[in-house]
């Protein structure tokens, strides 16, 4: 019920791509996994206040554009939750060629193969898990097959803060979309805890 009216209401505003992109973001807020049971009157006040909140580091046109040129993107998902809304995004992206990847093995709340199939993502791009049930992308941790689509791919989108933990060093052109939750993290990125950011890395 909650999806097809975020779906609505990503058609009808006034620029979809950047709503679809916050709402991405706020399927990183709304974090299945920390334990508490997240209901559907949690989830649209917390879509809402995506929708309102000022981005820091706003590159959404920076994004758009390398999405527009790229010619082979890697999304890499974060909690299981989140799956639901990075598929709003892609939907929005379909016909771009995207590769979704998800852990390979269960750890902590994050997202399986599993959860991106019943999530309806496998329908619209190819999905892969990294080989890895380490939090965030460790390189080092991940199957051959994920380091060389990692390293073939001329951009990359990541989800959450695991993800930019991991990676932020990486000399590889990569956007993170994530709620910042600890102050060494906002410290690094240049913002405040709780905002809500885009991070782009060359």
């Amino acid at each position: 019920k909650l999806m097809p009216s975020l779906k609505k209401l990503i058609k009808s505003s006034a620029d979809p791509f950047e709503t679809a992109v916050r709402m991405a973001i706020a399927g990183n807020i709304i974090d299945c996994g920390q334990g508490d049971h997240v209901g559907e009157e949690k989830i649209q006040k917390t879509v809402s206040q995506c929708l309102d909140q000022p981005i820091t580091k706003e590159n959404f046109k920076d994004l758009k554009d390398e999405i527009d040129k790229a010619s082979n993107i890697l999304y890499l998902g974060d909690n299981a939750g989140e799956v639901f809304f990075d598929r709003l995004l892609i939907k929005e992206l379909q016909g771009y060629p995207i590769t979704y990847v998800v852990r390979g093995a269960p750890t902590i709340n994050d997202a399986l193969i599993d959860d991106a199939r019943m999530a309806g993502l496998d329908k619209l791009v190819a999905v892969v898990d990294n080989g890895s049930d380490v939090p965030g992308t460790i390189l080092e941790e991940c199957s051959e097959e994920f380091k060389m689509l990692f390293f073939e791919a001329d951009l990359v989108i990541a989800k959450g803060q695991g993800n930019y933990e991991t990676l932020s060093d990486e000399q590889k052109k990569i956007f993170f979309l994530l709620k910042v939750k600890c102050p060494v993290i906002a410290e690094d990125i240049g913002c405040q805890e709780g905002e809500m950011v885009i991070v782009k890395k060359d």
